[in-house]
């Protein structure tokens, strides 16, 4: 069997005590999947703690290990980018660096892809997650496969390994404000999944705060689905229609019966009813304009401070 490269990109954020661990696991796959060189990409992503000094120990120990620093916190994805960037491999593992998605499943996710799977994703079927955080993901990927990415798998991913192929697809691409999970599922690779449990963080605490899932549910929608504007052309238009149907009704009130207007209370309130409305559908274009108008500018998705490689 032909002698191949796996990269594994491990985006870090305030991961200074998961390093030691998840390079420990990730390093152990070296002698359990057969006829392939790993190299390991650590991208730290502006934290404020001592991950990076971390990074320096592994890359001072270990020649597979490289480490990207950038400038600033650009987000996990755009870490993820970064990480593409520099990564050699002929096909790509993501990973985050929390543990919470187990590294073994590198092995058969690579037996996939020698199969021929340009993409395979490790789908979480189960989560060891408080209830509503559940119900939240839950409700986001159901609302994701309905009106933005079908082939998007029912529990969602953000743990894969890609084909260098896809990789360069990618990075040509070099989309702002979107998903670059969605944009995997989106390109339409042949692709093979892997089921597993997601489970809870034993080390440190998770940033990916609910301000960072509102961001990225507003950023999938917008880069992936128009159902937003035509639900607002809708909305205006039952409103139209209704309002007409209003207006008619107390006409003929007036001219048949003799019957005033009256009534501030309701005024009032249709009045604020389609003023809310209004606004809402105003901020719904905004976050689409504002997007193109972030594309326009040409800004990188990162900023690379050092490179150690």
């Amino acid at each position: 069997m032909k002698r191949t490269k796996l990269s594994i990109v491990v985006p870090v954020y305030y991961n200074e005590k998961n390093i030691p661990v998840t390079f420990k696991r990730l390093h152990a796959l070296a002698t359990s999947i057969k006829n392939m060189d790993i190299e390991y990409v650590f991208v730290d992503d502006g934290s404020g703690d001592n991950s990076y000094q971390e990074l320096l120990k592994l890359r001072k120990h270990f020649r597979s290990v490289k480490v990207v620093k950038l400038s600033r916190n650009f987000g996990s994805f755009n870490a993820i980018l970064a990480g593409l960037h520099y990564a050699t491999g002929d096909c790509i593992g993501i990973i985050s660096a929390d543990l919470q998605d187990p590294p073994e499943l590198f092995i058969e996710m690579v037996d996939q892809w020698r199969q021929g799977k340009k993409t395979v994703m490790a789908v979480r079927k189960n989560r060891q997650d408080p209830f509503v955080s559940k119900l939240l993901s839950n409700t986001f990927y159901w609302l994701i496969r309905k009106f933005a990415i079908p082939a998007m798998p029912a529990g969602g991913f953000d743990f894969v390994l890609i084909d260098r192929l896809v990789k360069d697809t990618l990075i040509r691409m070099n989309e702002k404000n979107t998903s670059l999970m969605g944009l995997i599922s989106w390109l339409g690779f042949e692709s093979g999944i892997v089921y597993y449990t997601r489970t809870k963080r034993e080390i440190g605490t998770s940033r990916w705060n609910l301000s960072k899932k509102f961001k990225y549910f507003v950023d999938t929608f917008t880069a992936f689905s128009y159902f937003p504007i035509r639900a607002i052309s809708t909305l205006g238009f039952i409103i139209a229609v209704a309002g007409f149907i209003y207006a008619a009704f107390v006409l003929f009130n007036k001219a048949v019966f003799g019957i005033s207007v009256q009534g501030w209370t309701s005024m009032i309130i249709v009045v604020l009813v389609i003023s809310g409305v209004q606004l809402t559908s105003l901020g719904i274009i905004g976050e689409y304009l504002w997007r193109n108008i972030d594309e326009t500018r040409k800004r990188p998705n990162f900023i690379v401070d050092t490179v150690l490689e």
